[in-house]
């Protein structure tokens, strides 16, 4: 069990890598300083990438393309499967195409903002840099992003900015996206630079000579386990949002790749970072599996309100329009809707905790678009969002044409992951880890459209610039088969899936799972307290012991067997949600996505102590069962001055 009183803190403090000069020539002049690998050499080097959504697919096309010998390793039976294709309302870029003041400085600035002064400067500024470059990308690769009459790209508006800068494909933009980098993926793998691996799932990563130099992977098919050996790794592996059980995320997401490499040495930063998304489908039951997103753009021309009586149970198209409580729009004038998604959950919350709520279990709030039908006419809203309109009727039964949306904040996005410092590479020599599976350029609270901008920055922009130059003063790897580290990585994995099925207990994994999240929704959810994480950080071991008891896992390891990879997963789970509390308490400030009951302002709003928590939190595995040790990385803030975030 973890104990708040037992934590070391590290005397020295985290390198983050981050080149001198200007910030607006911090990028550039670090491009050129940076060691090349000679297109001659590449076909040396072998890559791993695990992974392959927006930034595994962009990272192992890329990495092909410019010669590197790629293999890429994904649990889906296509690499275009992954979960990036549930991303709907759009992907930032600073281009300004519509005139209203946006610009490279401004995206930086909302994105620091955004993530309430928890990000390191360099990293947003960068990419704010890139963003442009992506778009330019993705138009060539043919995906159709929305255009204006007279042939423009399309922009819409987001949370928490005052410009027009997301560009999007309907309601499918993370699709249209991956479908661009999968036929560059699928280009590569034609021409032989990349080999894939579908229905491979890594489960530990083999570090030799302190470099990381291969990982042990489990075929999903045969149950055959086989270790693959490179000169350098890199996992794409996404976040940990199923954590809580109830989430957006596609039930096979999970964190397996990134917490194997954390009890391997890399640093797990800022796991209490975890992003509530306003606009989902409220659940409808206590054995509901998952939660379905409603895309943030709807926010654009759907207003959000409950009835101002607490207890009103007249359906929403009865109740007149003095009757109603457009509360976002009351409280922050300025941004009104458009508030970042931290403050429109906690203010959703609120409302529905005072009795506000609405639908047959009174755990929603009303978006509705009776205002905008009437402006703009049926046939625009159909036009911008109908494919939504239509997933939300399948969904519900209910017409939102004619009757409001219920929605309610449910868990999205994760901000934490591995530490990584400038050049993407964790504090294991030649482990880059990118996209959400990295603690990310968005610290405390993600922007909405800001996750694909990332993901692709990762991996079209950044990786194949500074993977190279590790490559080119580290050199080949010395890894062999023989290797003692890769036999203990190889029995590590045997002994864990045997202990699995030894268990033979009477609960499902799922059972287990469910625990674990209501525990993590109640007391490390959109609100968290001092009491709530200690009965967390006690409860949660209760169960992990309990799941090691009496866990049922059916079947052999010989084959297909989906309950062991479940049970491996939520295993994982079970030890990262102690770890996720523990950042919890430990950070007794409030920021962002992360609300301290006891820091907040006299508005309720998010209370930071900068004196004392300016910093990235960056945790040590010590042993199991063991406190893990801190290291601390500052974050000076020379650009974005440092105030009490204000949308009103």
């Amino acid at each position: 069990m973890m104990n708040i009183d037992e934590i070391q803190v590290a005397e020295e403090t985290l390198n983050s890598a981050v080149p001198k000069g200007p910030i607006h020539e911090k990028w550039d002049q670090h491009r050129f300083e940076m060691k090349l690998v000679s297109p001659a050499n590449r076909r040396k080097f072998t890559i791993i990438v695990v992974g392959s959504g927006l930034a595994g697919a962009s990272a192992a096309a890329s990495l092909g393309e410019m010669g590197y010998n790629v293999h890429c390793f994904f649990y889906q039976d296509s690499a275009r499967r992954a979960h990036s294709v549930a991303a709907q309302g759009g992907i930032n870029a600073a281009k300004n195409y519509r005139n209203d003041g946006d610009s490279i400085f401004r995206l930086f600035y909302d994105t620091v903002k955004g993530g309430d002064y928890r990000s390191r400067e360099a990293n947003v500024y960068r990419l704010a840099q890139v963003s442009n470059a992506i778009i330019d990308q993705c138009v060539a690769q043919g995906v159709p992003f929305a255009r204006e009459y007279g042939g423009l790209l399309a922009n819409r508006s987001f949370g928490g900015a005052q410009v027009s800068r997301t560009f999007y494909a309907r309601g499918q933009t993370g699709q249209q996206l991956l479908l661009g980098a999968y036929q560059a993926l699928q280009r590569q793998a034609h021409a032989g630079t990349v080999k894939l691996y579908p229905r491979t799932e890594m489960l530990d990563l083999i570090i030799i000579n302190g470099r990381a130099q291969g990982i042990v992977t489990r075929n999903m098919v045969t149950g055959e386990l086989k270790t693959y050996l490179g000169d350098a790794v890199v996992l794409a592996t996404g976040g940990y949002g199923n954590a809580y059980f109830l989430s957006t995320n596609a039930k096979g997401s999970n964190a397996t790749a990134i917490w194997r490499a954390y009890k391997r040495g890399a640093y797990f930063a800022n796991p209490c970072f975890v992003q509530i998304h306003p606009t989902c489908i409220p659940p409808s039951g206590e054995h509901q599996s998952k939660l379905t997103l409603m895309s943030e753009s709807l926010r654009n021309d759907g207003r959000i309100w409950v009835p101002r009586r607490a207890g009103d149970t007249r359906p929403p198209n009865e109740i007149p329009e003095e009757e109603r409580y457009y509360y976002l729009e009351e409280k922050y004038p300025s941004f009104g809707n458009l508030v970042p998604r931290d403050v429109a959950s906690r203010n959703a919350k609120a409302v529905v905790d005072a009795g506000h709520g609405v639908g047959e279990l009174r755990n929603g709030v009303y978006l509705d678009f009776k205002d905008a039908i009437q402006r703009l006419g049926k046939e625009v809203i159909k036009d911008r969002y109908g494919n939504l309109f239509d997933m939300y009727t399948s969904i519900t039964g209910e017409d939102p044409y004619e009757t409001p949306m219920r929605i309610y904040p449910a868990v999205h996005y994760t901000m934490g992951g591995l530490w990584v410092d400038y050049n993407l590479m964790s504090n294991i020599p030649g482990l880059f880890v990118i996209g959400e599976a990295n603690f990310s350029d968005h610290g405390a609270n993600r922007l909405g459209a800001s996750a694909l901008m990332q993901g692709l920055a990762d991996g079209y922009f950044i990786l194949p610039y500074t993977l190279a130059n590790y490559l080119a003063q580290a050199g080949p790897g010395d890894a062999e088969m023989s290797h003692s580290a890769v036999k203990d990585a190889q029995l590590f994995v045997q002994d864990k899936i045997d202990k699995l099925l030894s268990v033979n207990g009477k609960r499902s994994v799922l059972h287990f799972h469910r625990e674990l999240g209501k525990v993590l929704w109640d007391f490390v959810g959109m609100a968290r307290n001092d009491e709530g994480l200690r009965h967390a950080l006690k409860r949660i071991p209760e169960i992990r012991a309990e799941f090691w008891e009496d866990v049922r896992v059916p079947g052999s390891a010989a084959d297909l067997n989906q309950s062991l990879e479940l049970a491996g997963r939520v295993a994982d789970f079970l030890e990262l949600g102690e770890l996720l509390a523990l950042d919890a308490l430990y950070r007794t400030e409030s920021c962002g996505a992360h609300f301290r009951e006891e820091s907040q302002t006299e508005e309720g709003e998010a209370l930071r102590d900068d004196e004392n928590f300016s910093f990235v939190s960056a945790w040590e595995f010590t042993g199991d069962d063991q406190t893990p040790r801190l290291h601390k990385e500052p974050l000076v803030f020379e650009y974005v001055k440092l105030s009490q975030r204000s949308y009103k």
